[in-house]
């Protein structure tokens, strides 16, 4: 647990500090993908949100050997984390691999 919260930490340092100095991609679907993807896009960030809030609770009641609350945190923390791990990769693909906006 320790590996994934540090590379959890990295990550997100490593996404926000790219982010701030590239910019973000834009999306260049059409038609009926635009509202799917910006959906999944607003759900993810959101639920990104909750997750940077769960994880470190999960992860210090852990530590103070709080284990009937951790694992009532967990249970909802883990799917949660996992969800925005694979929705971030789907939002990834489609935003700069199947749907990029068109150079001009």
């Amino acid at each position: 647990m320790f590996v994934a919260i540090g590379l959890g930490v990295a990550f997100l340092a490593v996404y926000l500090v790219y982010h701030a100095f590239s910019g973000l991609a834009k999306f260049g679907g059409y038609g009926a993908i635009r509202p799917i993807y910006f959906t999944l896009l607003a759900v993810h960030v959101f639920m990104a949100f909750v997750v940077a809030v769960l994880v470190p609770v999960t992860f210090y009641n852990a530590l103070k050997q709080r284990f009937a609350t951790h694992k009532r945190f967990a249970r909802i923390t883990l799917p949660l984390w996992l969800f925005v791990a694979v929705s971030g990769l789907v939002v990834y693909v489609m935003a700069v691999h199947l749907y990029p906006m068109a150079a001009s």
